[in-house]
């Protein structure tokens, strides 16, 4: 049993298709009129068929307000992360800090290498991940020497500039699955965003968990500061089916509260292109779950904060 006490986020992962490129922009101003903090988009550069993920998001930022957008999760490999580093902290500025950055170390590496990226294996992908994230926080701190020196063989800078700096600290968030990936997440990361499709089931958020809780502390680092995230996929339906996430809202806010309480997520991102769903989620689902984990950690003892405060 694990509750981290973070205060609760509810967002979108929505399909960035170009087949119809103001229908992504609607839903992700639904997500906002819904009520939801996140509006998140896939980022893969080699697929015709979407939109680019970062002029989308920069796009959609303009046509909202207040929603807070990532990339779910950004494809490191065809975007360098020095360049990134500008692009978020740019595009934060500019939105009034609400970007986090979702971060992977690559797939689908036929495509990445067809678009002139750098095939690695899977301990180069951590190995370039790690110094990614020390190239993204190097360049945001503005705070030292004007200029950045880092070693790397992935991404060394030699006397690049700093700046400029984002609006607010922005979230990195790692789409981890692998022990060295948590490993990494827990040592670096501000938040660790699997996909619940891609694990076994919620008996391998526990596993992930102590893994990152492991190497948070290990790395002199309060465990609190990693935030757990988590894409889910389902079904809204007028009547329960008893399997996870298929079935009425009130199925989904008991089953939702049940994992925040239980495997300590306190960001959940439904994927899909449903408007009801998302409707659904941002106005009846999230204020239940809100409701049923704030009575729960009441009756724990569980103080509530927000990892950027640990």
């Amino acid at each position: 049993m694990t509750d981290y006490g973070h205060d609760l986020l509810f967002g979108s992962f929505l399909t960035p298709g170009n087949a119809d490129p103001q229908r992504v922009v609607a839903l992700a101003q639904l997500s906002e009129a819904a009520g939801l903090d996140l509006a998140t988009f896939q980022d893969h550069p080699y697929q015709p068929a979407f939109l680019d993920t970062w002029t989308l998001l920069s796009y959609v930022a303009a046509r909202t307000e207040r929603i807070r957008l990532a990339p779910n999760v950004i494809n490191l490999p065809l975007r360098p992360p020095a360049v990134l580093a500008r692009s978020v902290a740019s595009l934060d500025l500019l939105s009034g800090g609400r970007v986090e950055l979702g971060l992977g170390s690559g797939a689908f590496w036929d495509g990445i290498a067809a678009m002139g990226g750098r095939r690695l294996t899977p301990g180069q992908g951590v190995d370039a991940l790690r110094e990614a994230v020390a190239v993204l926080r190097a360049l945001w701190d503005t705070g030292e020497r004007a200029r950045v020196d880092l070693p790397g063989e992935y991404y060394p800078l030699a006397g690049a500039k700093r700046g400029p700096a984002p609006a607010h600290p922005v979230g990195i968030w790692l789409g981890a699955y692998k022990p060295r990936m948590l490993r990494l997440t827990g040592e670096v990361a501000d938040g660790w965003l699997p996909s619940l499709s891609y694990l076994d089931g919620p008996g391998d958020l526990a596993d992930g968990n102590a893994r990152i809780d492991d190497a948070a502390a290990a790395a002199g680092r309060d465990p609190r500061a990693v935030r757990r995230l988590l894409n889910v996929g389902g079904r809204l339906t007028d009547r329960g089916r008893g399997g996870l996430l298929d079935g009425p809202a009130a199925q989904w806010a008991e089953q939702l509260a049940e994992i925040a309480l239980e495997q300590g997520t306190s960001g959940f991102v439904v994927a899909g292109d449903d408007p009801v769903l998302l409707s659904a989620l941002g106005q009846e689902i999230a204020p239940a779950v809100r409701e049923l984990v704030a009575a729960e950690r009441a009756r724990r003892g569980t103080p509530t904060t927000t990892p950027a405060e640990v």
